[in-house]
Formats: structure tokens, sequence, C-alpha cells
């Protein structure tokens, strides 16, 4: 019979109780031991959850302590010559120095680089791998965890991040071929395969996501390669698991490999179940992603269902099952725990509990169970009535994108002319120093934010608070001899929450949290309808940071891309509409503060790449409504306003005519961790404007000297003009402690100065 299945699970707990473990265990607080109770007590609660909520067949190894592609790294020893020693000491601090950087003991050690997980907002460690790279179990994690549920009475199937994958998706120091590593990486792949097998593993989860790219003859001869050697192993039954797509050109590829199962997303990609199912092999199973694992609607059942019919039609329901789309890492824990949201709008939603939910309705209704029908009779009156709400719509909005035309999206002037009107009015010094935007958000902060909200802080104490914090932040910059300073953000929760607190068409949760890369948890809004802005969001805090000093004071704004990427977003629309609304609310953000006399804005867009489809073919579309939709947020000022946008960790090659069209006048991006690589794209393009590559990585509690930032800086330096340099760290500064903000600060500005002068004494 169908059943039903789940491919991952979140991990941080409904009310982050992972998060607050390891940050705990961080500062010394609780024991390595305590830290690995806390999870195993999450992982039992989390896999009866699935139970009960109508997962037959529940995941594991799927958790993780920080990210599940360093645990595949860690997993086969996969841990750079640097790291070793601490590692093979101390595993756990070894694990979180590859995932963080450590100063402790004699270590100095820089974290790995971090980039985003496909075209998601999760980030993913990626592993450092060497041409005569040794690979080798070190432990047995998806071993021990698959016991973990054995015992607890479970049928749980282990996921492992496939071969092909790890090695697309690792990056090699040297230069070598990643691919020309299948041969060391292999044997130890069997080696786990048989253990999982004889711990009594029936079927073994093997992600594959890297199918749903585009993938060369190399690629390919790589999967074919790496499946032939499972395929002469003892090994459980595998399910070959793609999402996040279609596998399109590479389905001839994907049938010929001698796997029992195999996973398809018909939530991004409906369309290709005709062409996987004429061409399945006999006996495999087909695992239907049909309820969405990256959004948090309730799924239209009639649609889902009428997918699963026509599988049920041409293969039966033996070699069918019912699962998410993709993980639901991606999506909050339960949505019954929000309970101040209007009940219509919560009646709309679907948090990961739910998803199992409407996968365990679907499989009673191909079953032909008659309490079914009626669910799915409820369900349709949800869908329907979200389709007919008055709060989806508004007329006034429709019609103003409708009016976006040519003059919307152009400067008055081309770069030139505007960068000398914005030196005559800002007065800025070779290398000028700034910050991202973020400033510590102590928990004095978190406190006095959460009273506030509660009630018990009332609104004249609250602003009397963020005024003390914003005028001590501004001298902390003055003092520290910081160039363009920021106002710190100290009354903002989240970048993308705090404008979406203010602008109509969202809505936000209590428990929505989904992990973003380690602790670091988000709860993203959630856009349900037509977004407009009622009233300015920013004005007040940074023309009052401005009133405190001569210096220029940055606006601070979250850009209209990076808005959408970071929440949930409506489905009753293209995402270029909802983009285009949220732009032009911001265009009236930015126009009112460059009236109150704020000269820099900056309008971030760290998720500009990530939206990026997965397929090469599509991005044109993409691009061409992204950069417009930046283009119409920041076009309306004058030649003198500085208009500056951050990106995040992204591969720039693909996409710098994009973000040439961005037409910014200052870039800041993250550099650092991958010693000024990312600069490469900007260098050969011949990047215009002006840039500031990262110069430290905050992500970290490594804290650089001023000898280290200097060496980044001359090898920005050595292929840019000085003119085009900023100084930098590589994103807010928001998570850090203030010890550390301002030893890393102060190395900052004596970094700039020391460029300084040599530029004076060369010239």
């Amino acid at each position: 019979m169908t059943t039903v299945t789940n491919l991952g699970f979140p991990r941080m707990g409904a009310k982050r109780e992972l998060k607050q473990a390891l940050e705990a265990f961080w500062r010394g607080e609780v024991s390595p031991q305590q830290l690995q109770d806390t999870a195993r007590h999450l992982r039992e609660r989390h896999w009866r959850l699935q139970r009960e909520a109508g997962a037959e067949v529940v995941p594991c190894n799927d958790f993780s302590l920080y990210d599940h592609v360093l645990d595949t790294a860690f997993l086969f020893d996969a841990i750079p010559d640097r790291y070793r020693v601490l590692a093979d000491a101390d595993a756990l601090a070894g694990y979180f120095a590859l995932a963080r950087g450590t100063q402790r003991d004699g270590f100095d050690l820089q974290a790995l680089e971090m980039t985003k997980w496909f075209d998601t907002n999760y980030h993913y460690l990626v592993p450092e791998l060497t041409q005569g790279q040794v690979f080798r179990l070190r432990g047995d994690k998806p071993v021990a965890e698959f016991l973990e549920a054995k015992a607890l009475g479970l049928q749980a199937r282990p996921v492992l991040l496939g071969p092909v994958s790890f090695l697309l998706l690792s990056k090699t120091v040297d230069g070598s071929d990643r691919l020309a590593l299948l041969d060391r990486l292999l044997p130890v792949y069997v080696e786990l395969l048989g253990k999982l097998k004889q711990a009594g593993a029936e079927w073994v989860q093997i992600d594959e996501p890297c199918l749903v790219l585009d993938q060369d003859g190399d690629d390919h001869d790589a999967y074919r390669k790496a499946y032939a050697a499972f395929a002469a192993a003892g090994r459980p039954r595998l399910l070959l698991t793609t999402y996040f797509g279609a596998t399109g050109d590479n389905l001839a590829l994907v049938n010929t490999l001698p796997v029992d199962g195999l996973h398809i997303d018909l939530v991004r990609a409906p369309g290709q179940l005709d062409a996987v199912l004429d061409a399945l092999p006999p006996e495999r199973v087909l695992s239907l992603g049909l309820v969405d694992g990256r959004n948090i609607w309730r799924t239209d059942l009639d649609r889902a269902m009428a997918l699963a019919r026509r599988v049920q039609d041409r293969i039966g329901n033996r070699r069918m099952q019912l699962a998410p789309s993709c993980s639901l890492l991606h999506v909050p824990v339960d949505a019954a725990l929000e309970t101040a949201l209007p009940s219509d709008l919560r009646s709309w939603l679907a948090f990961a509990r739910q998803k199992l939910e409407e996968l365990r309705l679907l499989s009673h209704a191909l079953k032909g169970l008659m309490p079914a029908y009626t669910e799915l009779d409820r369900a349709r009156e949800v869908i329907e009535a979200r389709r007919a709400s008055g709060k989806v719509h508004r007329a006034e909005v429709a019609a103003r994108v409708a009016a976006i035309d040519g003059s919307a999206v152009r400067r008055h002037s081309g770069y030139p002319a505007r960068q000398r009107a914005q030196q005559a009015r800002l007065k800025l010094p070779l290398f000028p120093t700034t910050t991202i935007g973020s400033f510590p958000q102590t928990r004095d902060v978190r406190e006095a934010r959460a009273r506030h909200k509660s009630g018990k802080l009332p609104v004249e104490g609250y602003d009397a608070f963020i005024a003390a914090e914003t005028e001590r932040c501004v001298r902390f910059q003055e003092a520290l001899g910081i160039d363009v300073l920021v106002h710190g953000e100290f009354e903002r929760n989240d970048m993308v929450e705090y404008f979406g607190e203010q602008l109509d068409g969202f809505a936000f949760t209590r428990h929505g949290w989904v992990q973003s890369y380690g602790s670091r948890c988000v709860k993203p809004p959630i856009i349900y309808g037509d977004v407009q802005r009622p009233a300015p969001m920013t004005v007040r805090w940074s023309q009052y940071a401005q009133s405190l000093t001569e210096r220029p004071m940055k606006g601070m704004l979250t850009g209209p891309v990076t808005v959408l990427q970071w929440s949930f977003v409506r489905d009753d629309q293209p995402r270029s509409v909802t983009c285009r609304q949220i732009a032009l609310a911001l265009r009236d953000e930015v126009l009112d503060l460059e009236a109150a006399g704020i000269g820099v804005i900056q309008i971030d867009e760290p998720a500009l790449r990530e939206g990026l489809p997965l397929r090469r073919q599509d991005w044109r579309a993409y691009l061409d409504w992204a950069v417009e939709c930046f283009r119409i947020t920041s076009a309306g000022v004058a030649d003198d306003t500085q208009i500056h946008t951050h990106m995040c960790y992204s591969e720039f090659n693909d996409i710098i005519d994009a973000v040439v069209a961005m037409d910014a006048d200052v870039i800041s991006i993250e550099t650092s961790r991958s010693r000024m690589e990312l600069l490469d794209a900007f260098v050969k393009f011949h990047y215009p404007n002006q840039i500031g590559p990262g110069v430290y990585d905050i992500h970290s509690p490594r804290v650089p000297d001023v000898g280290e930032m200097v060496a980044l800086l001359r090898k920005a330096r050595a292929v840019l003009k000085p003119e085009q340099l900023w100084v930098n760290p590589d994103c807010g500064l928001k998570t850090r402690g203030w010890p550390e903000t301002h030893a890393a600060l102060q190395a900052m500005v004596e970094a700039a100065r020391i460029l300084r002068y040599e530029a004076t004494v060369t010239a």
C-alpha cells in the first residue's frame, strides 16, 4: 500500500531548544554531554511527532549540530590539515572550529567558507579537499542515529548526502578536479552502507540534489561510477532523492542508475511527472513530493490528489510513496502554536507537522477511506476562503505596479557624474571605513524589546533606551575613527521582519523559526496579500543618529529581492509581481530618508544570487525583474545621494552583469573566508563603481589582527584602483559581542590608515 514518508525535519526545535543548548555550550555553560543529551531528546521528540502526524517512515541522520554538509565531510574525515590536531584531540571542538573558527589554547583557526544551499536561505559549510585527499569513516553518526530510532520502535530511513553531490558542493584548494576524488571516496560510502545494512536499515535515502542542475558528461560519468559501485556491494535498498526542481535532461541518466527508488519534486516541477512515469524502470519505487517543503501554505489537495491518481493508475500503490517535495528543514515545526494569528490566516498555514498530516490525508483518500473525503471537503473550503479573502488584494497596489515605466528605474546621471557629486558632499578619504549596519544586540537590547512588545516597558521608556543605545553606538564609531557611520539598528529585530511589521500584506508568527546557519535562526514574515507602506519606517532613528554627528550617517534598508526571498511568499501570483510591490514601498522610504538629510543609503540585497533559478536557461528572466526591482527602489534619488548595497556569500562570476546593472554607487561583499577569491569576478569584469570587500568574518568569534586585514586589502588594492576600495566587515555585527567588535573594528580602522599611508608614499 501507499507509504507516507518524510525526507528531513527541522533541527532547532519548536522553541529553538538546540540553539539555546549550542550557544550555552559555546559559552562554556553546559558540558558536551549535556549538549548531546539535548540533541538526543530533540531527535526523539521529532521522530515521535512525525510518526503521530502520519509519517510511517521517519528520516534519521537528518539531524545536525550545525550543518549536514559539514557532518558529511567530518564523517568521511575530509578535515583540512590545519584543523586536524584539534579534531583528533577533541572531536567536538574540531567540528565547531571548522564551522565557526576558534582562537583558544594556542589555536587560531578561521572557519570554512560558507555559502547558500542551492536557492534557499540555508547556509552550508563548503568542504575543502585536495588532490591527495584521504577519506575514511570517522565515527558512526548515521548508524548510531538509526539505532536510536530503531530502539524507539520506529521505522527509520537513514539520510546521506550522495557522493557526487558532496564532491560538487565541495571545493578543492589546490585547483584539482573534485570528481577525480570519487575513486577514493566510494569505498568509504560502500563501507558505511554495509554498516547500515548490518544494523538493520532496509532503505537508505541518498540525496543527489545536483541532479536538478545543469550537469555535463563528466558529472554523468561520476554518477554512473558511484552507483555501479553501490550495486556491486551488499547494501540496503537506495532511494535516490532529487528536489528543488526537475531532473530534466538528467532523467535519462537517472533511469540508468541501479537504485531501488526515486524521489521527485512535484511542487517545483509538476511538469516532469509524465516523462518520469514513461521511463520509470520496472519495480522502481516512485516517491512523490506533493506538499511544499519550502513554503507554509496549505496544499491544494485536489491538485496533489490528481498527480497521485495518475501515478496510482500507472504503477499501483505498492510502488508509490508520498512525501514532501524536499526536507522540511526549511519550514517551522507546528502551525498550531500560532494562536495569536487571526483564525482565518492561521487556517491557511501548514508547517512541518501539518504537511505530514496532509500527506496522511492524501494516503487515506487514495486508499478509499471515507472519513478522508470529509476532511478533503474541509480543506477545499479553506483554500477557497483564502482565494476570496478581501485581505489579499488591493486595487490601488495593482494600479501602481501597472504604472511602472522606464523613468522609475533610471538614475538622473551616470556613475562618474554621481561619484563627483557624492565626493563633493561627503568628502571621504581614500579607503573610507564603514560597517554593514547592525551593531551587537546584547541581552539588554533583546530584553528591552521583549518587555516593550509585552507591554511591560512603555513606549517612552523604550524610546529613551533606544536613543541611548544609538548615541552610544555613534560615539563608539566616532572614537574609533570610522568615516561613514550607522545608527546600530537597536530598534530592529530581524532585517526582514522589522520592515514587514510595518508594511501592509505581511503577517508574523511567534514560533515560526527556521535555521539559517548553525544556531542562527530567523522567523520569516508571511506575505499573504498585496504590499504597501502606510508610513515611514526608518526615518526617525536615522535622522536622530545623523543629528548626533557631523559625519555621514547611512540609512539602512533591506532590498526588495531579499525581503521576498527571506519571507514565506504568497503562491497565488508570480513572485516578480510581489517583488515589484515591495520595491515601490521601499522606494517611498528611500525618498523620505533623502528628504530627511540622509546622504548615504544602503539597500541590502544579500539574497540576489540566492534567488537565481537552478537552471541557466531560466536566469535571464529572473535577473531582469530582480535588477529592475532594485532600481525601482534606488533610482529616484539625486546624484549626490550615495546608494550602497551589500551581498552575502555568493559566486559572482555568473551574475556580474546583473550586479553592474543594479548601478549601486558602492557594493560591499563577503570575501574574507574566501581570502578575496570572490573579488575575482569584479576584477575580470573591470567593475566601474566602488566596492567594499569584507576584511573580516563576522560569523566567527575569531578576531583577526591588523596585519591580516592589511594583507587582504593589499590583495584587493593590487587588482582594483585605490579610489574604488572601501574598508568594512563582511556583514552586520548583530550577533557579535562588544569587546570583540571593538577589537576588530579598531584593527580595521588601523588597516585602512596603513593603506592610506602606503598610497601617499607611492603617489
